[in-house]
């Protein structure tokens, strides 16, 4: 299988559970500006969408969306207890964190990294989005995992989008069970290694 990543972008969250996985694949790093991939494929040929994540897999086929990518993954391993098995009530606590995740914290960020919005716009994202990490941080255990005694997708793609806040100054600080949790998933060897991997730093 083929990634095709932008370093720190939301596919860290894919990268991460392909790493959990244990599952065998290559890195593509992509230029969205340029819309090339490291050797100067046209990343327009493995996804019209021109977004990162996408997952080629060993047949040619193309997934794209993190979380769905992330699910495939996940579901290749099912002895990994990355996502519960289907038809589990415990899976769909996964689904519903990830569709919170990708709906309400994912999009959130666009104003912030989008130059053209002004600073009062600006002060309202970061406003909405303050409020749904408070409300997240209500929800964090003292130890744990975001679905159980279980490290789950959602915790890959949780640690991938509150790790944006440093980029766009979103002061998250006052959040301890949020920090305490960030922490003990950047813990994890598969974190440390995806992002060694993309170069980040930390």
């Amino acid at each position: 299988m083929k990634l095709f990543y932008l370093p720190g972008a939301c596919s860290l969250a894919p990268h991460i559970v392909l790493r959990e996985a244990g599952l065998p694949f290559e890195l593509v790093r992509v230029d969205l500006k340029t819309q090339t991939t490291a050797d100067g494929t046209p990343f327009g040929n493995i996804s019209s969408k021109g977004q990162v994540p996408a997952l080629q897999l060993d047949d040619g086929e193309v997934l794209t969306e993190g979380p769905v990518i992330a699910q495939y993954v996940a579901d290749q391993v099912p002895d990994r207890r990355l996502i519960p098995p289907a038809g589990a009530r415990e899976r769909y606590r996964v689904m519903a964190w990830q569709n919170f995740i990708t709906s309400e914290l994912h999009k959130g960020y666009s104003p912030l990294f989008n130059p053209l919005f002004d600073a009062a716009a600006r002060k309202v994202a970061c406003d909405i989005l303050l409020r749904k990490f408070a409300w997240v941080d209500s929800q964090i255990g003292d130890d744990g995992w975001l679905c159980g005694p279980d490290f789950s997708v959602a915790d890959a793609y949780l640690y991938v989008v509150a790790g944006w806040s440093a980029w766009v100054s979103l002061d998250l600080s006052h959040l301890p069970r949020l920090q305490a949790y960030l922490a003990r998933v950047g813990a994890r060897p598969a974190v440390q290694a995806a992002r060694e991997a993309e170069g980040l730093k930390g």
